[in-house]
């Protein structure tokens, strides 16, 4: 990954003013059906303009020239029930596997788990099981190495459970809901959500218009979610997550920008992986790695010409990548047009185009 993508902003910039007011019912719970159903606010930025659309029309925005951009990971069963050794309730989130059955994960109460503490597990339906996961080490950034038994690692759809975030309180009756349609390689804590709004058959339509469609892998970890803790962000450490650009999609990009086409990242994540790869290595056998990379307002875009997004926490490094896309002011003022219009928020929320 080139240096230059690591540098930092020159002057402060304040997580303070990347906040805004968010009423709590206008939080998503439960994704639409179907799921193209859900509503499109297209933000032009050439043209400074606003138009609410339904999420099906986006195919009205695609030229045949354009390239569209998914991320096909898919969400493992990523969070454990159990039991510490008083009997307390405790919970652990994998992150991403480590080798020889250890893997990178949040646990909670985490003030309560030291290096040495044992989980018993509960399996999905809630009952006591003998499989045992341990804590080998605590992280200063928070998260912790456990050892998971073969049972567990082998079998994480008898334990585990859909990791939805802390602000989805209803029930998931289909966990398929948290998977794209096109979803195809586990690793991710969390859905890239902004590709829950295509359906089959939007799929197919897009590509009847002539618009290409290739994949990225990004594996959605801590380094997505973490909130930010400090008030100027060139502080705050942006933990790597594993990506794959495969050989089709460098020729694709390519291709793409040598007749003039659009590069559109379907959500962040594809977006800080199309960033992350070396622009004058668009041809070959592929780009793989771990990137860190946290785009902040300044960033210089070098791939992505537009993106497709859901509305995301306030003061969070989302937040701060859609700034950097759009502008901080055009942001705001986008997000307080969709709390007026009443559009749904987060995860399983409405989305955004910004052209």
């Amino acid at each position: 990954m080139s240096p230059e993508l690591h540098r930092q902003a020159p002057d402060p910039i304040l997580i303070s003013d990347y906040d805004y007011e968010l009423p709590p019912e206008l939080i998503a719970q439960t994704p639409l059906e179907p799921r193209d159903r859900s509503r499109l606010l297209v933000l032009d930025r050439g043209r400074d303009r606003l138009e609410h659309r339904i999420f099906r029309d986006i195919i009205d925005y695609l030229s045949p020239d354009d390239l569209l951009v998914v991320n096909d990971s898919r969400v493992i069963p990523a969070r454990l029930h159990g039991w510490r050794p008083t009997g307390g309730h405790a919970e652990i989130l994998l992150l991403r596997p480590l080798g020889e059955g250890c893997w990178e994960a949040l646990v909670r109460p985490g003030r309560r788990l030291k290096a040495g503490s044992e989980i018993v597990l509960a399996d999905r339906d809630g009952e006591r099981t003998d499989a045992r996961v341990t804590i080998v080490e605590r992280r200063p950034e928070g998260s912790a190495v456990v050892v998971l038994p073969d049972e567990v690692s082998d079998r994480l759809n008898a334990f585990g459970e859909m990791p939805l975030p802390p602000y989805i309180h209803e029930r998931l009756t289909d966990p398929e809901r948290y998977q794209t349609v096109y979803s195809r390689i586990e690793g991710s804590a969390a859905a890239p959500t902004a590709g829950l709004h295509f359906t089959p058959e939007l799929m197919t339509e897009i590509r009847q218009r002539g618009v290409r469609i290739v994949e990225v892998t990004l594996h959605v970890g801590i380094g997505t979610f973490q909130p930010v803790k400090v008030e100027d962000v060139r502080e705050h450490e942006m933990h790597a997550e594993w990506f794959h650009v495969p050989p089709e999609t460098l020729a694709a990009i390519a291709e793409t920008r040598s007749r003039g086409g659009r590069v559109i990242a379907v959500g962040t994540t594809s977006c800080r992986t199309l960033e992350s790869i070396d622009p004058a290595q668009m041809r070959g056998s592929g780009q793989s790695g771990w990137t860190s990379l946290f785009i902040t307002p300044g960033f210089q875009f070098r791939t992505v010409d537009a993106l497709i997004t859901n509305f995301h926490l306030p003061r969070s490094t989302l937040m701060l990548m859609v700034s950097a896309f759009a502008g901080r002011e055009r942001i705001l003022a986008t997000y307080a047009e969709a709390v007026k219009n009443r559009y749904r928020f987060f995860s399983f929320g409405d989305a955004m185009l910004i052209l």
